[in-house]
């Protein structure tokens, strides 16, 4: 393979003949040494743009169709290892078999190798203790991986030990015949108890690590639907049961702060990144936006976890619930706002 240096820049115009062409295909034809995986994703994480002189982006869409005389503008990311180091890092077993693992990932671990995260993550962590003995559906950096969670939010999570299996659940996800259920506290009460909430999800123009409600002309929109359930109202708080149908990155904290009820300590998408003792009891007054800097620190990541997985085992026929109890740290949470 040729060797590239990352974030290194590239420019190319659009010829006569190439009009027309995929984007992806375009930067493949150019740069054949990068694999086309790793082109669409560079795409969808916004390392190219189309035009850069005008500030048109690229949209973030694979299948853009290209016109003569356009400039592509190709930053290249961080090329991903052929494998992830196997490290001896402990991890919570909620259910095995011989085709499955279902484990309840800890906080601050990223789910799979990527830019800025090539240690600790979750599949460094699953090939020390299966060896080969993952999916390789989705590639060498992502053994048995079916679903991801965010970096921050801890709890059950599908691993494959076969392509077979693999398949399998891939298509219960596709069909919707996995039942994901997430717990979640959120800032103010919401009138409520009970909704759907149904607005399409799509990258954010600016910001590349965030997702956003998209407006009506966006063709890259996705349609995103979040079900919620008031648990209990607290003070300035609730708890909340979150079913979502679809599963767009980002989905469950990108739809509660569009309805006006971030997720607690979600400073993507909420704020602020922090919560104390004190705010959360009623002793210091609390705001959204701002951090409290003399309190006593409860939380420091985002309050949602995901809870339970209910479906339908694809080999055995069993209705398999498994549940990941809720983490100490949000615990900690409940506890301070019990005594409200």
């Amino acid at each position: 393979m040729t060797d590239f240096c990352v974030d290194e820049i590239h420019f190319r115009t659009v010829e006569n003949t190439e009009s027309s062409w995929r984007l992806d295909l375009f930067l493949a034809y150019h740069f054949p040494d990068i694999s086309r995986t790793i082109i669409r994703n560079a795409i969808i994480n916004g390392y190219v743009c189309i035009d850069p002189d005008s500030n048109k982006p690229s949209a973030g869409k694979p299948s853009y169709r290209l016109k003569s005389g356009q400039v592509v503008r190709f930053t290249i990311p961080e090329l991903p290892r052929e494998m992830p180091q196997a490290e001896p890092i402990p991890i919570d077993i909620l259910y095995e078999d011989d085709n499955i693992v279902v484990v309840n990932k800890p906080i601050n671990m990223v789910v799979h190798p990527s830019r800025g995260h090539w240690s600790g993550t979750l599949v460094a962590a699953l090939a020390y203790h299966f060896g080969g003995k993952l999916s390789t559906a989705r590639g060498p950096t992502r053994p048995g991986i079916v679903h991801r969670l965010d970096r921050d939010t801890s709890g059950v999570i599908l691993v494959a030990k076969n392509d077979f299996i693999h398949a399998k659940l891939a298509a219960l996800f596709e069909e919707r015949k996995i039942r994901k259920e997430y717990f979640a506290i959120v800032f103010g009460k919401p009138h409520l108890d009970r909704d759907m909430i149904d607005a399409p999800i799509g990258l954010h123009p600016k910001a590349k690590e965030k997702m956003r409600i998209a407006p009506p002309a966006d063709p890259d929109a996705k349609e995103a639907l979040t079900f919620y359930e008031v648990i209990k109202r607290y003070n300035k708080f609730t708890s909340i049961r979150c079913l979502p149908k679809t599963g767009r990155t980002h989905q469950i904290r990108v739809h509660l702060a569009h309805t006006g009820y971030p997720i607690l300590c979600d400073k993507l998408y909420g704020g602020r990144k922090t919560i104390t003792s004190e705010e959360l009891t009623g002793k210091q007054p609390v705001s959204i936006a701002d951090e409290n800097t003399t309190g006593t620190i409860i939380l420091s990541r985002q309050a949602l976890h995901a809870h339970k997985l209910t479906f339908k085992h694809p080999i055995t026929g069993e209705e398999l619930e498994i549940t990941a109890p809720i983490p100490k740290d949000i615990q900690n949470v409940i506890d301070c706002l019990e005594k409200t």
